[in-house]
């Protein structure tokens, strides 16, 4: 494509606000509109981005090449069906969907009709993450820790849904193994689903991971931790930093080896904005996304056995489980 993407924003309450704030400033992007259910929210997203609200999905996909969608989740597939059936490119927030069948729909249209079907996993756009995937050799145990102050948005879907699933994104991408264990536990405290959850996932190539999230905390954590032969490994998603520590050889004394970090900050950086650039690059270019519709369904797939294994066991605080 020479010419603007035209894209729109099916969805624009908290994070779908975001998107549309982001395409405004996006070089080589019209944004064309916006559309949602609250049609008075809809109404000042409009008028505080200087662009046109949208009545029906009808109108606005036969305006545009590219969708953000970023509606609840339970939504999610009847929408993204409807855009796909249309020939319009998907942004997808995450997760994917609810179902890994529907998922499997989702991925076989955009297949089908050539069409580009990203999942929202912003994590994977942090340059603390990234630079952390270039330095990977052979992780054998990854620890994960993700907490947030609770607020009613997100809480649509468990905590596995809602946060962990970021990590789990990240890990199965870094780990390129099948897995072989899940172990989980999990527990609700202030909304009838899941809030707390912790898992041990096992992979085939030996890689061992263990994730926490916690929608209940008192402030908000976002770290990753890799051991591997070579270096430990700490990624402040939170913060955009990232520390490296190894061992160096050429201060080595005769009694103690000696260590070095070092640490690199990207405090400017927009994870957010590169994701959607890196979606319009995709939509131009014709190029696979960074984060595939199969990437956001392997997320999902092992998400939902997590919520599966919690849902058999203990998920209330009991004296006893």
């Amino acid at each position: 494509m020479d010419n603007d993407i035209r894209i729109g924003v099916i969805g624009v309450g908290h994070l779908g606000e975001y998107h549309v704030q982001k395409y405004r400033a996006l070089k080589g992007v019209e944004l064309v509109g916006v559309l949602d259910i609250d049609t008075d929210r809809a109404a000042e997203i409009a008028q505080r981005y200087d662009t046109r609200v949208y009545g029906s999905q009808e109108e606005i996909l036969e305006q545009v090449d590219a969708v953000s969608l970023a509606v609840p989740t339970v939504s999610h597939f009847a929408v993204a069906e409807e855009i796909l059936s249309r020939g319009v490119h998907l942004l997808i927030e995450k997760p994917i969907t609810y179902d890994v069948h529907d998922a499997d729909r989702l991925i076989r249209m955009a297949r089908e009709r050539r069409l580009v079907l990203q999942v929202g996993h912003v994590e994977r756009f942090n340059p603390a993450v990234v630079k952390m995937e270039s330095l990977l050799n052979q992780p054998i145990f990854v620890e994960s820790h993700r907490m947030n102050l609770f607020t009613v948005r997100g809480t649509d879907v468990d905590v596995v849904l809602d946060l962990m699933i970021h990590d789990l994104d990240i890990i199965l991408h870094m780990a390129r193994s099948d897995v072989r264990e899940v172990h989980a536990v999990g527990m609700s405290v202030i909304t009838e689903k899941t809030d707390i959850a912790n898992v041990r996932i096992i992979f085939e190539n030996g890689t061992v991971a263990n994730l926490t999230a916690s929608r209940v905390s008192n402030q908000p954590l976002r770290k990753i931790r890799i051991f591997q032969p070579d270096a430990y490994i700490s990624v402040n998603c939170y913060k955009k930093e990232i520390t490296v520590t190894r061992l160096n050889d050429t201060s080595r004394t005769e009694s103690f080896p000696q260590i070095v970090s070092n640490k690199m900050k990207y405090p400017d950086a927009d994870p957010l904005f590169d994701q959607l650039s890196a979606f319009v690059r995709t939509v131009r270019t014709g190029c696979e996304p960074v984060v595939t519709g199969e990437d956001g369904r392997a997320a999902l797939k092992i998400a939902l056995a997590i919520i599966d294994q919690i849902e058999e066991g203990c998920k209330n605080f009991q004296s006893f489980c």
